[in-house]
């Protein structure tokens, strides 16, 4: 999820860093972009086909494991009752079966992390878009990212626009 939080400090800064000391009568708001998004439904649903994909993975993976390692054992036992030829080839068998399972589990990280962009891309979209919105249905010309940790902004006071949004995406 380290993604999400550098996606949330971009949407801060694209939503209103760029000006903020152009006009003190400004009207800033703040939101924690976080917690909305973790709060949208369709984040939820993402969040649920991601660890069901990862879960697959892993059964595959553990499955894969298992085998290597039946294998091993049976190799193990055999091993004064076959040839050298023999066994070198169940060595170089066993130390390839162990290369396919690393890069199946490297691909297995690559297409979650690429799954997990291409469906929390447009969660992030909607709720940039939806910020914007209703900031300037409110008369807000900047709003600040209120996520602990996000570009360093810490909200003392300020118009929360959380409820305002929630209610504009109907959650």
């Amino acid at each position: 999820m380290k993604h999400i939080k550098k996606v949330f400090v971009a949407i801060a800064l694209v939503i209103g860093m760029t000006s903020v000391m152009q006009a003190q009568d400004s009207k800033i708001a703040h939101i924690n972009t976080q917690a909305l998004v973790e709060a949208m439904p369709s984040y939820v649903a993402a969040n649920a086909e991601l660890e069901k994909a990862q879960k697959s993975y892993q059964a595959q993976l553990t499955e894969m494991k298992t085998e290597l390692q039946k294998t091993s054992e049976r190799y193990g036992r055999e091993v004064n009752e076959q040839t050298d030829e023999t066994n070198l080839a169940r060595q170089k068998e066993v130390q390839e079966t162990l290369q396919q399972i690393n890069t199946y589990e490297q691909n297995a990280y690559t297409k979650l992390r690429q799954q997990e962009q291409e469906l929390l891309k447009p969660i992030l979209e909607k709720a940039r878009v939806t910020i914007q919105k209703v900031a300037r249905a409110k008369g807000y010309q900047f709003v600040l990212d209120s996520t602990p940790g996000a570009a360093g902004v810490i909200m003392a006071d300020g118009y929360d626009l959380m409820a305002d949004v929630k209610a504009d995406l109907g959650i």
